[in-house]
């Protein structure tokens, strides 16, 4: 019988119906078939992914599984005001422990201290037994926390609708320089950072390319800028957004009192921050890149929930 043959005998010599020869084309056909429906169904699942982080991203950058940080409501921190230039007034009258006025600090003991010589402004202090209590919680450094504290007290005056709490500026400070201990930088009484801490030189080789603009006034680098400070500004940002909260006449990025303050007025120049997309948004204009947002997020709800 030839294989072309489409039929063979039964035993009683009858010509019965054979299975049908698959040829070499018949093949490629049913293959190229099958294949086609499982690239399709791939496709479409695919799709669906990407619609659906699509629409994530839209609503908060980062997709539907990026973290949002702890809605704002934290109580606000506690303040004593100074009776007098000298010193801090707590209930019993005396200077509080770490407090002191940054009028006692003279020109020569601080970094890009004023020259007018003129005394610093008396500022609300944070309460010192909140700082310590909260401190102990949350394993922030009780001067850093201090600064923090103060920032939210601040801006929740000068702009209510924001929303923003120190723990989204903590959760910053934490990240860009370990509460200003990054290296071998001390974050010292005054809240200044001994020695300053400096960041690469933004030269474009795995940074961006920012060529210097403050003629190393703040960095020290005539080339090229560098962040500078606890909450690392670079010398164009601050010298716009740049804040004097210590009261001594000087907005110093180098000092974490005037860094945080700067940093919450920045934030919250975005928009208000009382809902989880308004949040992201306003820590996605500090740093653009959604890993730094979702981290951000991560920290600051830590400290939220350690200290609630």
């Amino acid at each position: 019988m030839s294989w072309d043959d489409d039929s063979f005998a039964d035993e009683f010599g009858e010509r019965r119906p054979g299975r049908a020869r698959i040829t070499g084309w018949r093949l490629v056909r049913r293959v190229a078939a099958y294949v086609g429906v499982v690239v399709g169904v791939v496709a479409l699942a695919v799709g669906a992914v990407f619609a659906v982080n699509a629409a994530g991203v839209a609503v908060k950058p980062g997709g539907f599984a990026a973290p949002a940080a702890n809605a704002p409501g934290l109580a606000l921190p506690p303040v004593v005001t100074p009776t007098d230039a000298d010193g801090a007034a707590t209930e019993s009258g005396e200077p509080a422990d770490g407090q002191a006025n940054a009028a006692e600090r003279t020109p020569d003991e601080t970094a890009g201290a004023s020259d007018s010589g003129l005394e610093a402004s008396p500022v609300p202090l944070v309460d010192p037994a909140w700082t310590a209590q909260v401190s102990a919680a949350t394993g922030i450094p009780e001067r850093a926390l201090e600064a923090y504290a103060l920032a939210h007290v601040t801006i929740a005056s000068e702009d209510p609708e924001c929303g923003l709490d120190w723990t989204t500026i903590a959760a910053i400070g934490s990240i860009e320089s370990g509460h200003g201990s990054h290296g071998r930088s001390v974050l010292d009484e005054y809240g200044y950072t001994e020695p300053a801490i400096v960041g690469p030189a933004l030269d474009g080789n795995g940074v961006a390319k920012i060529a210097d603009t403050d003629g190393g006034l703040f960095d020290g680098d005539d080339q090229w800028d560098r962040a500078v400070g606890p909450m690392q500004f670079i010398p164009s940002t601050w010298e716009k957004w740049g804040s004097d909260a210590n009261g001594d006449d000087v907005a110093d990025p180098n000092q974490i009192d005037d860094a945080a303050l700067t940093t919450a007025r920045y934030l919250c120049a975005s928009g208000s921050m009382t809902s989880p997309e308004g949040w992201r948004a306003g820590v996605y204009s500090y740093n653009h890149d959604n890993d730094y947002v979702d981290k951000v997020a991560k920290v600051a709800n830590g400290y939220a929930e350690s200290a609630w």
